[in-house]
C-alpha cells in the first residue's frame, strides 16, 4: 500500500524569543537571546538563578477568562499556540470530518506549577484546601484534552511525554496516524511551563544546568568549548499536519513536508546519552532509510545541542559516524542557544524553526558560540545566520531515559 504524503499547513509558537509565529522567526533569524534572570519565583538561594522565560504572554488574548484560572501555564501555552495554528491553516472546521482531526499534544511534566501551589496548600490546610481542579490542571494529558473539546476535534486524542523527546513523539505519532488513514488532519506539538521552584531545584540538584547567573544571554552556549550547563526556557508550539491530497483539495498553504521519522532507544542510562551518540546515529539513520533519502541529500540538521558536555560531544560524533565527509557540508545549528531547552516543548518549536528555514533558505544561527570543543569541529551556524537552500533536513531530540527521535522534513517545492 503507497503511504500518503503528509505536509505542515498551519504553525503556532510562543517562545523565550517571540510570542508568536512572526516574532519567534526573526527572533531566530536575529540570533536573539531569551536568556534573563528568573522573575516566576524568588530564585535568590539556587545555585542557578538565569532561564529563558517567556515575556509579556496575555493568555486572555486566546483563552476566556474564567478558564484560564482552571489551566495551570503549560495548558495556556497549548491552548494559545493552538489557536495560532488553526488560525494559520485557515481549515474551515464546518468544512472537514471532525471525527478525522485529531490532537496530539505532550507535555514533559505538566502543571508542576499546579502541584506545587496544591501541595502546599495541603499542608497548610488539609484536605479540604486541594482545589478540585487540581487532578485535571495538572495532568499532562489534559493540554490535549483541552485542544479537542474547544474545537470539537473527535479524532485520536492523546499525549506523549518522553521527557525532551516528547514533542517529536508527538508529531511522530500524528505523522504515522495520518500516513497510515486514520486521520485527515492533526494538531500536534508540546508545551512546557516548569520554571518552578522544584522543576529548577531538581535540574540544580542534577547539575545540569548553567550557573553562568551574571551573563544569562550567553550561558546557553551549545557545542561552545566553555559550555557549563543547559538553561531551562518555556513555551510551546504547534503544528497542524494534514494529508497531502486533502491539503491540496482545499487549497491550503504548505509550509513542508514530513518525509520520514525515526525512533531509537539507548537502552543505557537514565540521564546520560549512550556512548559515541550510537543510539542518535541509528535514530538519523532510521529516518532517512524511512524517507528514502540518502545522507548526501541532508542540507541541514536543527541539532539537540542542549549546552551540555555529553550531549553536544556525542551527537556531533553521531552525525560524523553516520554521514562521514558530508558531515562537514552540511549545517548543523542548535536554536536552543536562543531559546534555551524547552524540554518537552523543545521538539516542536525546533520542528517550527526546522520548517521555517526550509522554506526561508535560512540557516538559524548558533548563539554564543566563541571558542570550538575540538570533539565539536562541524559547521554549527555560528553566532549568524546563514543564506542556504535546503532540500531536506532533520530535526533531533533526546530524552532523559534514553528516548531518542528525528524528523526528515522535505522541502515543498507546490
Amino acid at each position: 500500500m503507497e503511504k500518503r504524503r503528509v505536509v505542515i499547513t498551519g504553525m503556532g509558537a510562543i517562545t523565550p524569543i517571540g510570542n508568536n509565529l512572526e516574532e519567534y522567526w526573526d527572533g531566530l533569524k536575529e540570533g536573539k537571546s531569551g536568556g534573563g534572570p528568573i522573575t516566576k519565583f524568588d530564585a535568590s538561594e539556587y545555585p542557578t538563578r538565569i532561564a529563558c522565560e517567556v515575556k509579556d504572554y496575555d493568555a486572555s488574548l486566546y483563552i476566556d477568562k474564567k478558564q484560564i484560572r482552571r489551566m495551570d501555564l503549560f495548558t495556556q501555552y497549548a491552548m494559545s499556540t493552538s489557536k495560532m495554528a488553526l488560525e494559520d491553516s485557515k481549515v474551515n472546521l464546518e468544512d472537514v470530518d471532525l471525527e478525522r482531526f485529531g490532537v496530539i499534544y505532550g507535555s514533559g511534566i505538566g502543571g508542576m506549577k499546579t502541584f506545587e501551589t496544591q501541595h502546599a496548600s495541603f499542608l497548610q490546610g488539609g484536605v479540604r484546601k486541594i482545589s478540585p481542579f487540581f487532578v485535571p490542571m495538572m495532568i499532562s494529558d489534559i493540554a490535549a484534552g483541552q485542544i479537542s473539546i474547544e474545537y470539537g476535534l473527535k479524532g485520536p486524542n492523546y499525549a506523549t511525554t518522553s521527557a525532551c523527546a516528547t514533542s517529536s513523539h508527538a508529531i511522530i505519532d500524528a505523522f504515522v496516524l495520518i500516513q497510515r488513514g486514520s486521520a485527515e488532519l492533526m494538531v500536534c506539538g508540546g508545551t512546557e511551563a516548569a520554571v518552578t521552584p522544584m522543576s529548577v531545584g531538581g535540574f540544580c540538584a542534577a547539575r545540569t544546568l548553567s550557573q553562568w547567573n551574571d551573563r544569562p544571554q550567553i550561558a546557553s552556549r551549545p557545542f561552545d568549548k566553555d559550555r557549563n550547563g543547559f538553561v531551562m526556557g518555556e513555551g510551546s508550539g504547534t503544528l497542524i499536519l494534514e494529508e497531502y491530497e486533502h491539503a491540496v483539495k482545499r487549497g491550503a498553504k504548505i509550509y513542508g513536508e514530513i518525509a520520514g521519522v525515526g525512533m531509537t532507544g539507548d537502552a543505557f542510562h537514565i540521564t546520560a546519552p549512550a556512548p559515541e551518540g550510537e543510539g542518535a546515529f541509528r535514530c538519523m539513520r532510521e529516518a532517512l532509510r524511512d524517507g528514502g533519502v540518502e545522507t548526501t541529500q541532508i542540507d541541514y540538521i536543527n541539532a539537540h545541542g542542549t549546552s551540555t558536555e555529553l550531549n553536544d560531544k556525542n551527537e556531533s560524533k553521531a552525525i560524523k559516524n553516520l554521514f562521514g565527509e558530508h558531515a562537514y557540508e552540511l549545517a548543523v545549528s542548535s536554536t536552543k542557544s536562543m531559546t534555551g531547552h524547552l524540554l518537552g516543548g523543545a521538539g516542536a518549536v525546533e520542528a517550527i524553526a526546522t520548517t521555517l528555514a526550509m522554506q526561508n533558505s535560512i540557516i538559524p544561527p548558533t548563539i554564543n558560540h566563541d571558542e570550538p570543543d575540538p570533539e565539536c569541529d562541524l559547521n554549527y551556524t555560528p553566532n549568524k545566520a546563514a543564506e542556504r537552500n535546503i532540500s531536506y533536513a532533520l530535526s533531533n531530540t533526546y530524552g532523559f531515559g534514553g528516548h531518542n527521535t528525528s524528523i526528515l522534513f522535505k522541502k515543498y517545492e507546490g
